[in-house]
């Protein structure tokens, strides 16, 4: 059984009906999620590395700020 990471809702995958990359939604939150491996299955939420890099490229950002100071 693979569960929702937001809401632990039982989201009903089968391993041999998905593929690694395939986008898969939970009927109760609504979130969406990208299955990174299929055996188990696991589930990342889509968006999730964009908003890593752009916290990242912040980051970056303020230190080169405070080295300008």
């Amino acid at each position: 059984m693979v569960y929702c990471p937001e809401c632990e809702t039982d989201l009903d995958i089968d391993e041999d009906e998905v593929d690694e990359g395939a986008v898969v939604s939970c009927p109760e939150c609504g979130t969406d999620f990208e299955v990174i491996t299929v055996n188990p299955v696991e589930l990342k939420k889509v968006g999730e590395d964009e908003v890593e890099e752009d916290d990242e490229e912040d980051a970056d950002k303020e230190e080169s700020d405070d080295e300008d100071s």
